[in-house]
């Protein structure tokens, strides 16, 4: 599994101010948007919550097994987070939960048409081509995630935010806030499109570059041939990708290229620098280096895991 990147920890309550042993709440409630710290200390099954907004959730804590979207249930970890439309009930088990490894997670619920006016932003700047419009939107069949560093970063900010004392906090909520907001939807509409890409490599410029990408992993591929497949300047082309999917093509390559690497792994008959050239990388030390700062581990550790 890709590396996530956890929340730093928040105090936990005071025994003595504790109301419940399970989903002990404390809220702090700003103009746009209300956080939730949860806690649990006790193992409890089927406890169910729901938000009047669309709310963001993220394990800081211990461990926790959701029932959500009618979908087969769930571990839900550190590093992980979760995306819930309003008055979507999910369901929780915590059957690790203790006084000396309690669970606690925050769930930051956004007001309806704040998020509404974000995605109307989103569909007006971010559509800069005009032959090309995408329906910037959150994508809830992708609801469970890892953070990656700059998701992790801006809700450690947030939860800064939401419980100090500063007179404009409204102000660096509403920044932070919009920022998360659209970091997550140019990931999901990343994800639809590579998805999508396979069975429609015309269906736009974005599906035709990505598609090129794919069929080209093993071979080097220059920013400039990108930009001249997309038609566009090298330095237009470049803006325009980082825009969509809030990551540069290089970035996109790379990432591929490990997910790749990851799936020849699984076969025992490769060598380390055969997966390695496999994957676009012609030097195997560039590719272990790659690959464990993306995984968290080796190549070869990665493979001992994945059989063991």
């Amino acid at each position: 599994m890709p590396v996530k990147s956890s929340l730093q920890k928040i105090s936990l309550t005071d025994p003595k101010h504790l109301q419940t042993l399970t989903e002990h709440r404390r809220i702090f409630n700003l103009q746009h948007c209300e956080l939730n710290v949860f806690e649990s200390y006790e193992p409890t099954y089927h406890v169910p919550l729901t938000f009047d907004d669309f709310v963001i959730t993220s394990m800081v804590r211990g461990k926790k097994i959701m029932h959500l979207h009618n979908q087969p249930a769930f571990e839900y970890l550190p590093g992980e987070s979760v995306i819930v439309p309003a008055n979507e009930t999910m369901v929780i088990d915590f059957p690790e939960a203790a006084a000396a490894n309690p669970t606690q997670c925050i769930a930051l619920a956004v007001d309806n048409k704040y998020i509404r006016n974000t995605l109307q932003y989103l569909n007006g700047y971010y559509n800069s081509a005009e032959d090309e419009k995408n329906d910037w939107r959150l994508h809830f069949s992708q609801y469970h995630f890892n953070n990656d560093t700059d998701v992790a970063e801006l809700i450690d900010k947030l939860i800064r935010i939401c419980t100090g004392a500063d007179r404009s906090k409204n102000i660096y909520a509403d920044l932070s806030l919009k920022e998360l907001l659209i970091r997550i939807v140019q990931s999901q509409q990343l994800q639809v499109l590579s998805e999508e890409c396979a069975s429609n490599s015309n269906g736009s410029r974005l599906h035709f570059v990505l598609q090129y990408i794919h069929e080209h992993l093993t071979e080097k591929i220059p920013v400039d041939t990108l930009s001249r497949k997309a038609y566009l300047s090298r330095n237009i082309f470049f803006k325009w990708f980082k825009e969509q999917f809030g990551l540069t093509p290089l970035e996109y390559i790379t990432r591929e290229r490990i997910r790749l690497a990851r799936q020849l792994l699984a076969a025992e008959n490769n060598s380390i620098s055969e997966v390695g050239q496999q994957c676009g990388f012609s030097d195997v030390n560039y590719f272990v280096r790659t690959f464990h700062r993306s995984e968290g581990v080796t190549p070869g550790a990665y493979r001992a895991n994945y059989h063991k």
